[in-house]
Parts: C-alpha cells; sequence; structure tokens
C-alpha cells in the first residue's frame, strides 16, 4: 500500500491520567510508535475526539481513563460515532465495562464463574457468607467508589447505583489479553496486596477456556480485552472484570518478542477491522 493511501487513525489516549502503579503514557508511546509503520496516526486527548473524529478512517480507544470523570462528553463521542457511522476501535458494541458493570449481574445470572454479584437488598441472601462485601457503583471503575463492609451493613445500604459482592480471599488475581478472540498473553500478580506488580503467567488449557468464554460471550469480532480473574479458595478461577473499553495492557511486562507479537496481532486486527 503506498503512503497517499495509508489509513488514517485517530488514537485517543489520556498521557497525563495518574494511573495507579501504571504509565500510561509510556505504553501509549510506545504502542503508537510501532502502529506508525502502517498507518498515518495522530493522537488526541478523549475530550478532543468528538472534534477530530471525522477527519479519519478510525478511531482506536486506548488508554483514555476512567470515563466517569467526562460522562458527557463520553455519550456526545457514542453519540457522533453511531451517527455518522464512524469506525471505533474496540466497537462500541461491547456488552461488559464499556456498558457498566450490569454484565457481572447478568454473568451472576447465567451462571458463568463470576464472583457472585446482587444489586438489590433482596437478593443478598444468594450471596455466600463472607467476612466483609464489596460494595461498588455501577458505573465504577479504576476502583473509583469502591469499599468494604460487613454483611450486617448490607440491608441499610442505598441500592439501585450499586453492586454487591463477597470479598474473596484469593491466592492471586490474573488477567489474559486478547487481540479479537485470540489469546496473546496472561499476566499475574502473586501478591494479592500488589495489583499492578505483574509477571508473566503461563495459561493452562482450563485457564484458556475459562478466558475465551467470557471473550466470546462479549461478541465483539474485532479489538482488544482484558479477561481478569481471581484464584478461588477452592482453586477455581472467578472472573473479577472483562475490560472491552480501554483495558491496559502492561506491555512493559512482556519481553522483546512478547511486544512484537502483540504489535503484530494488533497491526493484523486493525487491518481485518478497516477492511470489513
Amino acid at each position: 500500500m503506498s503512503a497517499a493511501a495509508r489509513p488514517r487513525l485517530l488514537y485517543v489516549t489520556d498521557l497525563a491520567y495518574p494511573a495507579r502503579g501504571r504509565r500510561y503514557c509510556d505504553e501509549d508511546i510506545h504502542l503508537t510508535s510501532r502502529l506508525r509503520a502502517h498507518f498515518d496516526l495522530a493522537l488526541c486527548h478523549p475530550l478532543d475526539a468528538v472534534r477530530l473524529m471525522d477527519g479519519f478512517d478510525a478511531v482506536v480507544v486506548r488508554n483514555s481513563g476512567p470515563v466517569l470523570g467526562y460522562a458527557a462528553q463520553y455519550r456526545a463521542f457514542r453519540e457522533h460515532a453511531t451517527r455518522t457511522g464512524a469506525r471505533v476501535y474496540n466497537p462500541l458494541t461491547g456488552k461488559a465495562d464499556m456498558a457498566g458493570k450490569q454484565y457481572l449481574l447478568d454473568l451472576t445470572e447465567a451462571g458463568f464463574p463470576v464472583i457472585p454479584t446482587v444489586d438489590r437488598a433482596e437478593d443478598l441472601h444468594r450471596l455466600p457468607d463472607a467476612d466483609r462485601y464489596a460494595v461498588k457503583p455501577k458505573l465504577g471503575a479504576d476502583s473509583i467508589g469502591l469499599e468494604f463492609v460487613t454483611a450486617g451493613l448490607l440491608p441499610a445500604l442505598t441500592y439501585g447505583s450499586i453492586l454487591v459482592q463477597p470479598r474473596v480471599e484469593f491466592s492471586y488475581e490474573v488477567s489474559f489479553y486478547f487481540v479479537d478472540h485470540d489469546l496473546q498473553y496472561a499476566l499475574y500478580a502473586p501478591d494479592p496486596a500488589r495489583r499492578w506488580d505483574l509477571q508473566p503467567y503461563a495459561p493452562t488449557a482450563a485457564d484458556r477456556e475459562f478466558a475465551r468464554r467470557f471473550v466470546e460471550w462479549n461478541g465483539l469480532a474485532h479489538g482488544i480485552q482484558r479477561v481478569d480473574a481471581c484464584r478461588a479458595p477452592g482453586g477455581e478461577l472467578l472472573l473479577v472484570e472483562l475490560e472491552d473499553l480501554n483495558p491496559y495492557l502492561s506491555l512493559d511486562v512482556l519481553d522483546d518478542a512478547g511486544r512484537d507479537a502483540f504489535v503484530a496481532a494488533t497491526t493484523r486486527s486493525l487491518h481485518r477491522f478497516l477492511a470489513g
């Protein structure tokens, strides 16, 4: 393909977002430096996306930060993309974190291996006994608004915009990183108190099948997704989060070969997406 015919991508990122234990800017600087070999690419802040997106073949949403801080602008972005038919990667049809935390209720109801979740006082009996319970906003992200309470306080909570889950005393957290429906790599945090102190993880066949179930459930034909899980006391994996909007990738933990493989997979995915 000639340089003049190369696809034009608007890459949306908040380079200054102060993520705990992560540096968004380093990851996006590296990824965009590699993608420029294949695409004409410009970076912009999420608040500028609506004004700029019409001049590009696709919008790639990456480390743009929690949308809670700019909810009205994010709604305007989605509405503009829908109205104009703009291509957004990941596509805006995701059913997981992209649409809030309702999916945790849906997956609980459907019997998926997820931390049991309810959003009504009359359903509290469906949760297993625990020393403490996690209470989080349905539209939460990055642990914003998360608190832990004892069982005695649960009936007095104001329901409607919150979720309740038992606090699981897990042995570690593990994340599975997908491009389209292909698992690229897995990382885990051996110390539960240090979520972002990650190391490479060799998934078993059962681990792969666990993660793939959630990606297939979400139904995105293209895009980058991260399946976060915890190893429960009984040895099983339970879903913590299915991030389908702007998952941080922890590319700095990978070796050169791992990063090269991820960039190649993402490049192929973007070309397929643009051709679709």
